[in-house]
């Protein structure tokens, strides 16, 4: 999946939806530094993909929360 695709995805999932993405991407990539660390990892390019798409769900639950917080403040 393109990283394109990746980011329609993740905007159109509910922050709940996010956090969840977030605790799922978080434990693979701790899976895959220990699989590193016991040389049992073959595709080392796994764990550069897992930290990016951390990267991107924390971006998008950032731009959720200031978006609720600027509608919040206006109201």
């Amino acid at each position: 999946m393109k990283s394109s695709e990746r980011k329609k995805d993740l905007r159109a999932k509910p922050p709940a939806d996010l956090q969840k993405e977030l605790m799922e991407l978080l434990s693979a990539q701790f899976k895959l530094r220990m699989q590193k660390a016991t040389q049992q990892l073959t595709n080392t390019s796994q764990i550069r993909r897992t930290r990016r798409d951390i990267a991107r769900v924390r971006t998008m639950l950032a731009q959720a929360d200031a978006k609720s917080a600027n509608t919040g403040a206006k109201a």
